[in-house]
Protein backbone atom coordinates (compact mmCIF):
# COMPACT_ATOMS: atom_id res chain seq x y z
CA UNK A 1 0.00 0.00 0.00
CA UNK A 2 1.20 3.75 -0.97
CA UNK A 3 0.31 6.88 0.43
CA UNK A 4 1.41 9.84 -1.15
CA UNK A 5 1.47 12.72 2.19
CA UNK A 6 2.64 12.92 5.64
CA UNK A 7 0.72 15.41 7.00
CA UNK A 8 -1.94 14.37 9.26
CA UNK A 9 -4.37 12.25 7.05
CA UNK A 10 -1.31 10.38 5.95
CA UNK A 11 0.10 9.65 9.04
CA UNK A 12 -3.06 8.78 10.77
CA UNK A 13 -4.28 6.82 8.37
CA UNK A 14 -0.95 4.91 8.68
CA UNK A 15 -1.36 4.36 12.57
CA UNK A 16 -4.99 3.67 11.91
CA UNK A 17 -4.28 1.03 9.40
CA UNK A 18 -1.61 -1.02 11.27
CA UNK A 19 -3.57 -1.52 14.05
CA UNK A 20 -5.76 -3.64 11.99
CA UNK A 21 -2.94 -5.13 9.64
CA UNK A 22 0.73 -4.98 10.55
CA UNK A 23 1.89 -7.01 7.81
CA UNK A 24 0.88 -5.59 4.45
CA UNK A 25 4.29 -3.79 3.27
CA UNK A 26 3.83 0.33 3.46
CA UNK A 27 5.19 3.31 2.15
CA UNK A 28 5.02 7.06 2.73
CA UNK A 29 5.59 9.21 -0.21
CA UNK A 30 6.11 12.91 0.76
CA UNK A 31 8.02 16.33 -0.84
CA UNK A 32 9.08 17.07 2.37
CA UNK A 33 11.16 15.85 5.33
CA UNK A 34 8.41 13.70 7.02
CA UNK A 35 8.53 14.93 10.29
CA UNK A 36 5.23 14.40 12.35
CA UNK A 37 3.90 17.32 13.73
CA UNK A 38 0.01 18.65 14.62
CA UNK A 39 -1.10 20.68 11.63
CA UNK A 40 -3.26 23.23 14.22
CA UNK A 41 0.35 23.90 16.34
CA UNK A 42 1.42 26.14 13.20
CA UNK A 43 -1.10 29.00 14.53
CA UNK A 44 0.15 28.52 18.02
CA UNK A 45 3.63 28.39 17.73
CA UNK A 46 4.76 32.06 18.61
CA UNK A 47 2.72 32.11 21.70
CA UNK A 48 3.93 28.98 22.99
CA UNK A 49 7.59 30.35 22.22
CA UNK A 50 8.35 26.92 19.68
CA UNK A 51 10.11 26.72 16.88
CA UNK A 52 9.74 24.08 14.10
CA UNK A 53 11.94 21.89 15.83
CA UNK A 54 9.57 22.14 18.99
CA UNK A 55 6.47 21.92 17.22
CA UNK A 56 7.88 18.31 15.64
CA UNK A 57 6.91 15.17 17.42
CA UNK A 58 8.90 12.49 15.26
CA UNK A 59 11.34 12.18 12.97
CA UNK A 60 10.46 10.40 9.69
CA UNK A 61 12.54 7.37 10.75
CA UNK A 62 11.19 7.38 14.34
CA UNK A 63 7.69 6.97 12.29
CA UNK A 64 9.13 4.39 9.66
CA UNK A 65 10.10 2.68 12.83
CA UNK A 66 6.64 2.97 14.70
CA UNK A 67 4.62 2.12 11.59
CA UNK A 68 6.26 -0.49 10.02
CA UNK A 69 6.83 1.34 7.23
CA UNK A 70 9.32 3.19 4.26
CA UNK A 71 9.35 6.84 4.35
CA UNK A 72 10.31 8.19 1.23
CA UNK A 73 11.25 12.19 1.95
CA UNK A 74 11.79 15.01 -0.08
CA UNK A 75 10.35 13.07 -3.17
CA UNK A 76 7.68 14.07 -5.33
CA UNK A 77 5.33 12.21 -7.50
CA UNK A 78 5.38 12.40 -11.35
CA UNK A 79 2.88 10.37 -12.57
CA UNK A 80 0.19 8.20 -11.60
CA UNK A 81 -1.23 5.28 -14.08
CA UNK A 82 -4.09 4.02 -13.09
CA UNK A 83 -4.59 1.38 -15.33
CA UNK A 84 -1.12 -0.49 -14.81
CA UNK A 85 -1.20 0.29 -10.60
CA UNK A 86 1.78 2.42 -10.57
CA UNK A 87 3.20 6.00 -10.28
CA UNK A 88 6.16 7.64 -11.22
CA UNK A 89 8.74 9.08 -9.21
CA UNK A 90 10.90 10.83 -12.26
CA UNK A 91 11.85 7.49 -14.32
CA UNK A 92 11.21 4.95 -11.59
CA UNK A 93 7.68 3.01 -11.62
CA UNK A 94 6.40 2.24 -7.84
CA UNK A 95 3.55 -0.30 -7.37
CA UNK A 96 0.89 -0.78 -5.80
CA UNK A 97 -2.06 -2.87 -4.50
CA UNK A 98 -3.54 0.60 -2.96
CA UNK A 99 -2.74 3.95 -3.44
CA UNK A 100 -4.27 6.87 -1.49
CA UNK A 101 -4.12 10.62 -1.54
CA UNK A 102 -3.44 12.19 1.34
CA UNK A 103 -1.36 15.52 -0.31
CA UNK A 104 -3.59 18.21 1.66
CA UNK A 105 -4.14 21.56 -0.47
CA UNK A 106 -2.13 24.45 -0.99
CA UNK A 107 -1.97 28.11 -0.38
CA UNK A 108 -3.48 30.57 -2.73
CA UNK A 109 -1.52 32.71 -4.18
CA UNK A 110 -2.02 36.32 -5.73
CA UNK A 111 0.42 38.44 -7.43
CA UNK A 112 1.85 41.31 -5.85
CA UNK A 113 3.59 44.22 -8.21
CA UNK A 114 6.97 45.51 -6.36
CA UNK A 115 10.43 44.06 -5.08
CA UNK A 116 9.76 42.62 -2.09
CA UNK A 117 7.65 39.73 -2.82
CA UNK A 118 10.39 37.66 -1.79
CA UNK A 119 9.36 38.88 1.88
CA UNK A 120 5.93 36.78 1.69
CA UNK A 121 5.09 33.99 3.50
CA UNK A 122 2.89 31.12 3.19
CA UNK A 123 2.77 28.99 6.52
CA UNK A 124 0.84 25.85 5.56
CA UNK A 125 3.07 23.21 6.74
CA UNK A 126 6.69 22.94 9.26
CA UNK A 127 8.99 23.86 6.61
CA UNK A 128 7.37 26.85 5.55
CA UNK A 129 6.89 27.66 9.59
CA UNK A 130 10.70 27.40 9.89
CA UNK A 131 11.17 29.66 6.90
CA UNK A 132 9.25 32.03 8.30
CA UNK A 133 10.70 31.54 12.15
CA UNK A 134 14.26 32.42 10.58
CA UNK A 135 13.17 35.35 8.27
CA UNK A 136 11.17 36.77 11.72
CA UNK A 137 14.08 36.68 14.01
CA UNK A 138 14.95 40.65 14.74
CA UNK A 139 11.67 41.97 13.40
CA UNK A 140 8.95 43.55 14.56
CA UNK A 141 5.95 43.80 12.33
CA UNK A 142 4.15 41.47 10.74
CA UNK A 143 1.51 42.26 7.75
CA UNK A 144 -1.20 39.28 7.40
CA UNK A 145 -3.20 38.91 4.24
CA UNK A 146 -6.28 37.27 4.96
CA UNK A 147 -8.97 37.80 7.61
CA UNK A 148 -10.17 34.05 7.54
CA UNK A 149 -9.53 31.79 10.19
CA UNK A 150 -6.25 31.11 9.85
CA UNK A 151 -5.52 35.05 9.07
CA UNK A 152 -7.29 35.41 12.85
CA UNK A 153 -5.25 32.82 14.56
CA UNK A 154 -2.04 33.75 13.38
CA UNK A 155 -2.98 37.75 14.29
CA UNK A 156 -3.89 36.42 17.64
CA UNK A 157 -0.89 34.08 17.86
CA UNK A 158 2.33 36.75 16.31
CA UNK A 159 0.93 39.25 18.71
CA UNK A 160 1.30 37.28 22.04
CA UNK A 161 4.80 36.51 20.38
CA UNK A 162 5.67 40.46 20.00
CA UNK A 163 4.59 41.68 16.81
CA UNK A 164 2.73 44.45 15.88
CA UNK A 165 0.35 42.84 13.10
CA UNK A 166 -1.71 44.75 10.46
CA UNK A 167 -4.09 42.63 8.61
CA UNK A 168 -5.42 43.16 5.13
CA UNK A 169 -8.21 41.61 3.54
CA UNK A 170 -11.16 42.60 1.01
CA UNK A 171 -14.21 41.98 2.84
CA UNK A 172 -16.03 43.80 5.36
CA UNK A 173 -15.53 41.29 8.36
CA UNK A 174 -13.82 38.83 9.58
CA UNK A 175 -13.97 35.20 8.33
CA UNK A 176 -16.85 36.00 6.44
CA UNK A 177 -18.02 32.57 4.97
CA UNK A 178 -17.91 31.40 8.40
CA UNK A 179 -19.17 33.83 10.88
CA UNK A 180 -22.60 35.97 11.56
CA UNK A 181 -21.59 39.45 11.57
CA UNK A 182 -22.05 39.70 15.48
CA UNK A 183 -19.80 37.36 16.13
CA UNK A 184 -16.88 37.96 13.46
CA UNK A 185 -17.07 42.06 15.41
CA UNK A 186 -16.51 39.93 18.60
CA UNK A 187 -13.70 38.23 17.37
CA UNK A 188 -12.26 41.52 15.62
CA UNK A 189 -12.91 43.31 19.16
CA UNK A 190 -10.78 40.78 20.85
CA UNK A 191 -7.87 40.89 18.28
CA UNK A 192 -7.88 44.84 18.29
CA UNK A 193 -7.95 44.61 21.97
CA UNK A 194 -4.02 42.83 21.55
CA UNK A 195 -3.07 45.59 19.36
CA UNK A 196 -4.57 44.16 15.85
CA UNK A 197 -4.95 46.61 13.44
CA UNK A 198 -7.57 45.82 10.87
CA UNK A 199 -7.71 47.15 7.34
CA UNK A 200 -10.35 45.68 6.00
CA UNK A 201 -11.78 46.39 2.15
CA UNK A 202 -8.75 46.97 0.28
CA UNK A 203 -6.32 44.66 -0.84
CA UNK A 204 -2.52 44.69 -1.34
CA UNK A 205 -1.52 46.07 -4.73
CA UNK A 206 2.11 46.42 -4.24
CA UNK A 207 5.25 45.42 -1.63
CA UNK A 208 8.33 47.57 -2.17
CA UNK A 209 11.81 47.10 -0.10
CA UNK A 210 12.28 50.63 1.62
CA UNK A 211 15.63 51.65 4.20
CA UNK A 212 13.53 50.17 6.87
CA UNK A 213 12.05 46.93 5.78
CA UNK A 214 8.88 47.09 3.34
CA UNK A 215 6.15 49.34 2.25
CA UNK A 216 2.97 47.47 1.39
CA UNK A 217 1.21 50.00 -0.82
CA UNK A 218 -3.08 49.10 -0.53
CA UNK A 219 -5.61 49.57 -3.14
CA UNK A 220 -7.25 52.26 -1.58
CA UNK A 221 -4.06 54.47 -1.24
CA UNK A 222 -3.30 54.10 2.30
CA UNK A 223 0.69 52.63 2.91
CA UNK A 224 1.58 50.19 5.72
CA UNK A 225 5.27 50.02 7.22
CA UNK A 226 6.40 46.18 8.20
CA UNK A 227 8.73 43.74 7.99
CA UNK A 228 7.64 40.84 6.54
CA UNK A 229 4.20 39.69 4.94
CA UNK A 230 2.37 36.04 6.10
CA UNK A 231 0.05 34.80 3.28
CA UNK A 232 -3.19 33.50 4.58
CA UNK A 233 -5.02 34.47 1.82
CA UNK A 234 -6.76 30.58 1.58
CA UNK A 235 -6.10 27.06 0.93
CA UNK A 236 -7.23 24.89 -2.36
CA UNK A 237 -6.98 21.27 -2.45
CA UNK A 238 -4.38 19.23 -4.58
CA UNK A 239 -6.08 17.55 -7.45
CA UNK A 240 -3.75 18.36 -10.51
CA UNK A 241 -1.70 15.17 -10.39
CA UNK A 242 -5.05 13.63 -9.81
CA UNK A 243 -6.69 15.50 -12.50
CA UNK A 244 -3.73 14.49 -14.76
CA UNK A 245 -4.65 10.88 -13.91
CA UNK A 246 -8.34 10.64 -15.28
CA UNK A 247 -9.25 10.89 -11.70
CA UNK A 248 -12.38 13.06 -11.35
CA UNK A 249 -11.57 16.46 -9.81
CA UNK A 250 -14.05 18.83 -8.70
CA UNK A 251 -13.01 21.27 -5.94
CA UNK A 252 -11.04 18.72 -4.51
CA UNK A 253 -10.13 14.82 -5.65
CA UNK A 254 -14.05 13.47 -5.66
CA UNK A 255 -14.72 10.35 -4.00
CA UNK A 256 -17.54 8.46 -2.39
CA UNK A 257 -18.30 7.46 0.99
CA UNK A 258 -15.75 4.92 1.08
CA UNK A 259 -13.27 7.72 0.26
CA UNK A 260 -12.82 5.75 -3.39
CA UNK A 261 -11.92 7.55 -6.23
CA UNK A 262 -13.03 7.45 -9.63
CA UNK A 263 -10.77 4.70 -10.27
CA UNK A 264 -10.48 1.28 -8.75
CA UNK A 265 -7.86 1.06 -5.83
CA UNK A 266 -7.06 4.90 -5.46
CA UNK A 267 -8.43 6.58 -2.39
CA UNK A 268 -8.05 10.38 -1.03
CA UNK A 269 -8.58 11.38 2.24
CA UNK A 270 -8.01 14.92 4.41
CA UNK A 271 -7.95 18.05 2.54
CA UNK A 272 -7.46 17.27 -0.83
CA UNK A 273 -10.29 15.28 -0.84
CA UNK A 274 -14.40 16.20 -1.81
CA UNK A 275 -16.35 13.45 0.18
CA UNK A 276 -19.53 12.75 -1.55
CA UNK A 277 -19.46 16.58 -2.77
CA UNK A 278 -18.23 17.64 1.05
CA UNK A 279 -14.43 19.00 1.14
CA UNK A 280 -13.99 20.41 4.84
CA UNK A 281 -10.48 21.65 5.10
CA UNK A 282 -10.67 20.69 9.22
CA UNK A 283 -9.51 17.99 11.66
CA UNK A 284 -12.26 16.34 12.98
CA UNK A 285 -13.65 15.39 9.36
CA UNK A 286 -10.37 13.73 8.41
CA UNK A 287 -9.68 11.59 11.81
CA UNK A 288 -13.38 10.35 10.69
CA UNK A 289 -11.91 9.16 7.49
CA UNK A 290 -8.73 8.23 8.51
CA UNK A 291 -10.32 5.42 10.89
CA UNK A 292 -13.23 4.42 8.22
CA UNK A 293 -10.37 4.34 5.37
CA UNK A 294 -8.37 1.92 7.68
CA UNK A 295 -11.40 -0.40 8.20
CA UNK A 296 -11.92 -0.30 4.06
CA UNK A 297 -8.01 -0.67 3.51
CA UNK A 298 -7.89 -3.82 5.58
CA UNK A 299 -11.07 -5.70 4.05
CA UNK A 300 -13.84 -4.02 5.54
CA UNK A 301 -15.55 -1.70 3.47
CA UNK A 302 -16.55 1.15 5.48
CA UNK A 303 -18.83 4.23 4.49
CA UNK A 304 -17.64 7.71 6.63
CA UNK A 305 -19.97 9.46 8.51
CA UNK A 306 -20.11 12.79 9.54
CA UNK A 307 -21.68 13.96 12.79
CA UNK A 308 -22.04 17.14 14.15
CA UNK A 309 -18.18 19.14 12.93
CA UNK A 310 -17.79 22.02 15.63
CA UNK A 311 -14.75 23.67 14.60
CA UNK A 312 -12.54 25.45 17.56
CA UNK A 313 -10.98 28.87 16.44
CA UNK A 314 -7.35 28.97 18.17
CA UNK A 315 -8.15 32.99 18.94
CA UNK A 316 -7.97 33.57 22.97
CA UNK A 317 -8.17 36.99 22.70
CA UNK A 318 -12.00 36.02 21.76
CA UNK A 319 -12.53 32.35 22.41
CA UNK A 320 -14.56 31.07 19.55
CA UNK A 321 -16.42 28.04 18.13
CA UNK A 322 -18.42 27.58 15.27
CA UNK A 323 -20.45 25.07 13.85
CA UNK A 324 -21.59 25.65 10.02
CA UNK A 325 -24.89 24.56 9.16
CA UNK A 326 -25.04 21.54 6.31
CA UNK A 327 -24.75 22.88 3.22
CA UNK A 328 -28.41 23.54 1.34
CA UNK A 329 -30.32 24.17 5.14
CA UNK A 330 -32.21 27.67 5.12
CA UNK A 331 -32.92 29.11 8.33
CA UNK A 332 -32.40 32.21 10.53
CA UNK A 333 -30.55 33.56 12.53
CA UNK A 334 -30.83 34.25 16.47
CA UNK A 335 -28.39 36.61 18.33
CA UNK A 336 -28.01 36.57 22.41
CA UNK A 337 -25.34 37.64 24.64
CA UNK A 338 -23.97 41.04 24.87
CA UNK A 339 -20.02 42.41 24.44
CA UNK A 340 -17.74 39.73 23.40
CA UNK A 341 -19.98 37.33 24.59
CA UNK A 342 -22.08 35.67 22.25
CA UNK A 343 -24.31 33.11 21.43
CA UNK A 344 -25.41 33.05 17.95
CA UNK A 345 -27.51 30.19 16.72
CA UNK A 346 -28.86 29.56 12.98
CA UNK A 347 -32.33 27.89 13.43
CA UNK A 348 -34.72 26.28 10.69
CA UNK A 349 -38.60 27.58 10.69
CA UNK A 350 -39.46 25.01 13.72
CA UNK A 351 -36.79 26.02 15.76
CA UNK A 352 -34.17 23.41 15.36
CA UNK A 353 -30.59 24.16 16.16
CA UNK A 354 -29.23 23.74 12.56
CA UNK A 355 -25.66 25.88 13.46
CA UNK A 356 -23.90 28.12 15.61
CA UNK A 357 -21.36 30.21 16.82
CA UNK A 358 -20.26 31.36 20.12
CA UNK A 359 -17.58 33.99 21.40
CA UNK A 360 -16.47 34.51 24.67
CA UNK A 361 -18.40 32.83 27.57
CA UNK A 362 -20.48 31.15 25.67
CA UNK A 363 -18.28 29.03 24.50
CA UNK A 364 -18.88 27.28 27.64
CA UNK A 365 -22.59 25.74 25.89
CA UNK A 366 -21.08 23.97 22.70
CA UNK A 367 -21.37 20.74 24.69
CA UNK A 368 -24.61 21.28 25.14
CA UNK A 369 -26.08 22.44 21.95
CA UNK A 370 -23.50 19.86 20.04
CA UNK A 371 -26.17 17.20 21.37
CA UNK A 372 -28.74 19.55 18.84
CA UNK A 373 -26.99 19.72 16.15
CA UNK A 374 -27.90 17.34 13.29
CA UNK A 375 -25.10 15.61 11.40
CA UNK A 376 -22.99 17.10 8.46
CA UNK A 377 -23.23 13.56 6.53
CA UNK A 378 -25.48 11.06 8.14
Amino acid sequence: MVIIGTGLAGYNLAREFRKLDTQTPLLLITADDGRSYSKPMLSMGFAKQKDADGLCMAEAGAMAEQLNAEVRTHTRISGIDPGHKRLWIGEEAVEYRDLVLAWGAQTVQVPIEGDGGHLVFPINDLEDYARFRAAAAGKQRVLILGAGLIGCEFANDMSLGGFKVDVVAPCEQVMPTLLHPAAAAAVQGGLEGLGVRFHLGPVLTRLQQVTQGLEAHLSDGSVIACDLVVSAIGLRPRTDLAAAAGLQTNRGVSVDRELRTSHANIFALGDCAEVDGINLLYVMPLMSCARALAQTLAGKPTAVSYGPMPITVKTPACPLVVSPAPQGCEGTWQVEGQGSDLKVLYLDADGKLLGYALTGAAVMDKLALNRQLPAVMA
